[in-house]
């Protein structure tokens, strides 16, 4: 295992911050797997330390194919996760929306250029992403839907759901987007947690990651080969907002079969607790997203469905 600092940038009334690459192997640049742009992306970190430590081991037994590296960035943002602020603290501006950066621009367009540089070479592009609501997913691969992206392919790494949604104008400078326009194979990998720990699902993330990357021929690892993947299209999911603000409670949790007409949540009164609206499934489906905030406003987006056609 090789430590090396990728970059870093000069701080008057505090420690550098420096951010901290682990590559694996030698050779031709393989794969790059990319933890915590945010401040708050505390599993994704986590997940990124988990892979570290069975690279390492495998590193030993020789199990890093000849000719092949991976690479593992664990957080690009250390500052703002020292203080627990999801986005760079001296401006709120987001380091995922400033890909591939700019080494004469702001401060955080300068962190996504001395990142960027070093990982625009690799053949896979692995991010552990969040998503901009609060709330838990079934863990899944997402990508956009552009001339570059590989949807077949994403079914490697064996979770249970492709997420592919089309490359809206503001996705342009995200990690993701970039790393495909400069011919990276890149894939988003979520999971149920955001700002906390969740270990059934970084386990299954991380062995989503060792999976495809042993049927890419870059590890040797007799893993879990996981599920086989269903491709689904963000448009075809069904979202059900809040009309009412309230406290949310929820009955309905992520993975859950919901029939039409099912209850899902009460929006109760946070006061008198009078319930001021049910949540009422539209459609038959499995629940991707839950919202995880206990308190929500109107139009808040509480629910991603996936429909189906269950008929028992």
């Amino acid at each position: 295992m090789e430590e090396t600092i990728l970059f870093e940038l000069g701080s008057v009334y505090r420690e550098n911050m420096r951010i901290k690459a682990y590559t694996f192997g030698s050779g031709e640049h393989s794969a790059c797997v990319v933890g915590a742009t945010r401040g708050n992306e505390v599993q994704q970190v986590y997940m990124c330390s988990k892979l570290i430590s069975v690279f390492e081991q495998l590193e030993k037994r020789g199990k890093i194919n000849s000719g092949r590296s991976v690479m593992v960035i664990p957080c690009v943002n250390p500052h703002s996760m020292n203080i627990g602020k999801r986005f760079w603290a001296a401006d709120n501006t987001d380091i995922n929306r400033m890909f591939p950066g700019y080494d004469l621009g702001e401060t955080t367009q300068r962190i996504a250029d001395g990142v960027f540089r070093h990982i625009n070479d690799y053949q896979y592009g692995i991010q552990f992403a969040s998503f901009y609501l609060q709330g838990s997913f079934i863990p899944h691969v997402r990508m956009m839907k552009t001339e570059f992206e590989y949807a077949e392919l994403a079914k490697d790494f064996g979770l249970p759901y492709v997420y592919r949604r089309r490359a809206k104008p503001y996705d342009t400078t995200t990690l993701n987007y970039n790393w495909q326009i400069w011919g990276t194979k890149a894939f988003s990998v979520y999971t149920n947690a955001t700002d906390r720990i969740d270990e059934e699902s970084a386990a299954e993330a991380v062995n989503a990651v060792l999976s495809f990357l042993n049927k890419r021929g870059i590890i040797s690892y007799d893993c879990h080969e996981g599920y086989i993947s269903r491709l689904i299209e963000g448009h075809e999911l069904v979202n059900v907002k809040a009309e009412t603000p309230g406290f949310f409670v929820r009955h309905a949790n992520v993975n859950a079969r919901v029939r039409q007409g099912e209850l899902l949540a009460e929006i109760t009164d946070p006061y008198t607790g009078k319930i001021l609206d049910k949540i009422i499934a539209p459609v038959n489906g499995i629940v991707f997203f839950h919202a995880g905030q206990p308190v929500i406003y109107s139009n808040t987006p509480l629910y991603r469905i996936i429909p189906t056609d269950d008929l028992v």
